[in-house]
C-alpha cells in the first residue's frame, strides 16, 4: 500500500519540524509539504494532493476555522485533522472546527515534557487518527466464528430505563444529531462517553444542551440520574454508576485508562450492566479502536440491548464495527436514524411492560 501523503499546515517552524520529524518516521506516512499559513495550504493542495491534512487553528492572514471552512468547499472528502491546544479557547475552536467539517482533532503536547515526551504524545495520539481516517487501519468485517445468539427485540418484556451511548472519532457531530432530535419528555436518563481531554467535554455539553430539548450536563460524582437528562463523561475521568436501592447515581474515577482511553466506554458499560441488567439499551457510534466492545459483551451477558451506528455514515466504523462483527447488535443504523430508533425501542419497551402488567392485573380481578 502507497504511503498516506500529509500536508503539515502550522504557523510555527517549530511544531512544523516536530511533526515533520515524528511523523516520518513511521514508514506508512510521508510528508509531501508543509504550509504557514491557510492561503498558503489552498496552493499548494492541488499539486502536492495530499490525503490528508494537519490544520493549526491560530495562524495569521488566514486562520484554521478559515482555511478549513474553504477546504470543504473545494475538498469536501479530503481528512483534516485540527491540531489544537488544550485550553479553553482551543477547545471551542476545536468544537467549531468539527462542526466546520474537520475530521478530526489532536491537542498540541505539552511545552513542559521537553522534544522526546512531545514526539511520544504526537505518536500516540496522532498517527493513529491519520491512520484510521486513511483507512490503512480498517479490519475485514467477518462474521464471528462462534456468533452470539441475539434475541429479538420486539420479545423481550423487560422496560428500558437506561441508554449508554460510547463514541469517538466523528463523535461530536454524530451526538449533535442524535440527542437534538430526542423529545423533550424523554422517559429515561442517558450517559454519553465521547473520548475527549478535560474542557473539552464540559464545552461539548453546553453546545448540545443549547440545542437540545433534553438537558445535557458534563456528569459530576454523585448526582442523582433524571429521566429527561443526559450526562457526558468529564475528560480524564471514568464514569460509572453505583445503584442503591431504586437510586442510581453518578461515580468519578481516575483508574488505569482502558484500551487507551479514560473516560471508556467500556468502563460505563459494565457498570450500567451491573446496575441496570436487562433494562439497558446501549449504542455504540462512530469511533477508531475497540472501546465498547467487552462493555457490549457484559451487556449482552445482562439480556440489554445493543444497537450500533451503520458503516456507511461512521467517520470511522471501528467501534461500532467491533460490536456488529462479534454478533453482539441488535441492529445497525445510519445516522440520521438512531435518534428514532432510541425512542421507539424504550417506548415499545416501556410500553410493552405497561400493557403486560395491565393484562394481569385485569386478569387477578
Amino acid at each position: 500500500m502507497a504511503p498516506i501523503r500529509i500536508l503539515l499546515v502550522d504557523d510555527s517552524l517549530v511544531i512544523r519540524k516536530l511533526l515533520s520529524d515524528t511523523l516520518a518516521k513511521d514508514p506508512a506516512l510521508v510528508i509531501v509539504g508543509t504550509a504557514s499559513d491557510g492561503r498558503m495550504a489552498l496552493t499548494k493542495i492541488p499539486t502536492l494532493k495530499p490525503d490528508l491534512i494537519t490544520l493549526d487553528i491560530e495562524m495569521p492572514l488566514m486562520n484554521g476555522l478559515e482555511t478549513l471552512a474553504a477546504i470543504r468547499k473545494l475538498y469536501p472528502k479530503l481528512p483534516v485533522i485540527m491540531f489544537s491546544a488544550l485550553t479553553e479557547d482551543g477547545a471551542k475552536a476545536t468544537l467549531d472546527a468539527l462542526a466546520l467539517g474537520a475530521s478530526d482533532y489532536a491537542t498540541k503536547p505539552s511545552n513542559a515534557g521537553g522534544i522526546v515526551l512531545a514526539g511520544e504524545h504526537l505518536r500516540s495520539e496522532l498517527i493513529p487518527k491519520i491512520k484510521a481516517l486513511c483507512g490503512t487501519t480498517a479490519f475485514k468485517i467477518v462474521p464471528p466464528i462462534h456468533p452470539r445468539r441475539v434475541l429479538p427485540a420486539p420479545g423481550r418484556n423487560q422496560p428500558l430505563e437506561i441508554v449508554a451511548i460510547g463514541t469517538s472519532t466523528g463523535g461530536p457531530n454524530a451526538l449533535a444529531k442524535v440527542l437534538p432530535m430526542l423529545p423533550r419528555d424523554f422517559p429515561v436518563p442517558i450517559l454519553v462517553v465521547q473520548h475527549m481531554p478535560p474542557v473539552f467535554t464540559r464545552l461539548l455539553a453546553e453546545r448540545l444542551n443549547a440545542n437540545s430539548g433534553i438537558k445535557i450536563l458534563e456528569g459530576v460524582a454523585g448526582t442523582l440520574l433524571t429521566a429527561g437528562h443526559a450526562y457526558i463523561a468529564p475528560g480524564n475521568f471514568h464514569m460509572t454508576v453505583t445503584r442503591t436501592g431504586m437510586n442510581c447515581r453518578l461515580a468519578l474515577n481516575q483508574g488505569p485508562p482502558e484500551n487507551s482511553c479514560r473516560p471508556a466506554v467500556d468502563a460505563l458499560f459494565r457498570s450500567v450492566a451491573t446496575a441496570y441488567g436487562p433494562n439497558t439499551l446501549a449504542v455504540v457510534m462512530t469511533g477508531m479502536g475497540s472501546d465498547g466492545l467487552n462493555g457490549a459483551e457484559a451487556i449482552r451477558a445482562a439480556s440489554g440491548e445493543i444497537i450500533v451506528q451503520d458503516e456507511a455514515s461512521s467517520v470511522v466504523w471501528g467501534m461500532p464495527g467491533l460490536v456488529h462483527a462479534s454478533g453482539l447488535a441488535d441492529g445497525t443504523y445510519p445516522l440520521e436514524k438512531l435518534a428514532h430508533e432510541i425512542t421507539r425501542r424504550i417506548h415499545r419497551a416501556r410500553a410493552g411492560v405497561l400493557t403486560t402488567s395491565a393484562t394481569l392485573g385485569h386478569g387477578a380481578q
